[in-house]
């Protein structure tokens, strides 16, 4: 009879614990979480670059890895020491198009191959791949174009037709350029920028903006955001919209577009103190030869409307918005 109570303890045990361990699995299956992470919708279905571990072999390969390094190390190869033409300012093409124009909403290249060539009001007409680099390099990287036959030319665009390959034609690749954002309602205001840029932004690029370098005849670590060696009055980004886009979603460095660091509000005062500061003035007077079609903060007139160049640069642009539409 012992042995057999022992028995009747055993298996109570054994079944009680069966059961407590399945409701304690319930209880982890079923239960909600305390705290749901809120996910960024235009997360979903991003395009994403493919590995350059699939780069082909041979010599379409090597043409493909070049340009990609031209895009990384653009000041190697034509910077103010460059090994094939001394002609840029020392920055790189990645310091405008992360992550070797890779990064979702860093400015990226994925729409390249599937949209070029295409219309661009800023010129007027139909713009090739070629000329969309070019474009960069002069009013970028202030520098000179390039020959269209080149090495350097055809290895940059093997680059971003092979980003590109699996995008279909006619359509963009979701999360290519800048992620889209409300104009500020204000003008934005270059001193509340100059005290969070010394908060924010000065550890990488200095308080002075010049930038870091390796060396002083290397390249730059963090790129200048203003003076001899940044990028021009004709570049994209000089554009108020456009440099306070690519702040909120990708500056300070560990910022991503699905956890900005900074509020819409503050990368809008960066980027009217940044845009504030000296840097190389260029001008295109064939640029925009529709000014009807010209963005409201591209901040040289002429003008299709009666707004200074002032409120073209900082805004507020609410009223010149409207007055597009």
């Amino acid at each position: 009879m012992a042995n057999s109570g022992g028995r009747l303890l055993t298996t109570t045990l054994i079944v009680g614990g069966c059961v407590l361990l399945g409701i304690v699995a319930m209880i982890l299956v079923y239960r909600e979480p305390i705290k749901a992470e809120k996910k960024d919708p235009m997360a979903r279905n991003l395009w994403v670059a493919p590995d350059t571990s699939q780069i082909p072999k041979g010599p379409e390969g090597q043409l493909i890895r070049y340009g990609r390094d031209l895009i990384a190390r653009t000041s190697y190869y034509l910077g103010p020491n460059g090994t094939v033409a001394k002609s840029t300012n020392g920055m790189n093409c990645q310091n405008c198009h992360l992550d070797a124009g890779t990064r979702p909403f860093g400015n990226n290249y994925g729409s390249v191959a599937s949209l070029y060539p295409k219309f661009r009001a800023r010129s007027g007409g139909l713009e090739s791949i070629e000329k969309r680099v070019n474009d960069c390099l002069m009013r970028s990287l202030h520098g000179e174009p390039i020959d269209s036959l080149s090495p350097e030319m055809r290895g940059m665009i093997a680059y971003f037709m092979w980003l590109g390959k699996d995008v279909p034609k006619g359509q963009p690749a979701a999360g290519s350029g800048l992620k889209p954002m409300a104009w500020l309602d204000r003008a934005a205001d270059p001193t509340k920028g100059k005290r969070l840029y010394l908060q924010k932004c000065q550890v990488c690029h200095g308080n002075d903006g010049m930038g870091l370098k390796i060396s002083e005849k290397g390249p730059y670590i963090y790129p200048p955001l203003w003076g001899d060696h940044s990028f021009t009055t004709a570049a994209g980004l000089y554009r108020i919209s456009n440099f306070a886009r690519y702040t909120l979603t990708n500056m300070p460095f560990g910022a991503t577009h699905e956890k900005p660091v900074l509020t819409e509000e503050q990368s809008w005062d960066i980027a009217a103190f940044v845009l504030s500061q000296p840097r190389p003035d260029k001008r295109f007077k064939q640029d925009w030869p529709n000014i009807l079609l010209k963005p409201v903060d591209h901040p040289f007139g002429p003008f299709a409307d009666n707004f200074s160049e002032t409120q073209h640069k900082y805004g507020p642009f609410g009223e010149m918005v409207s007055g597009k539409k």
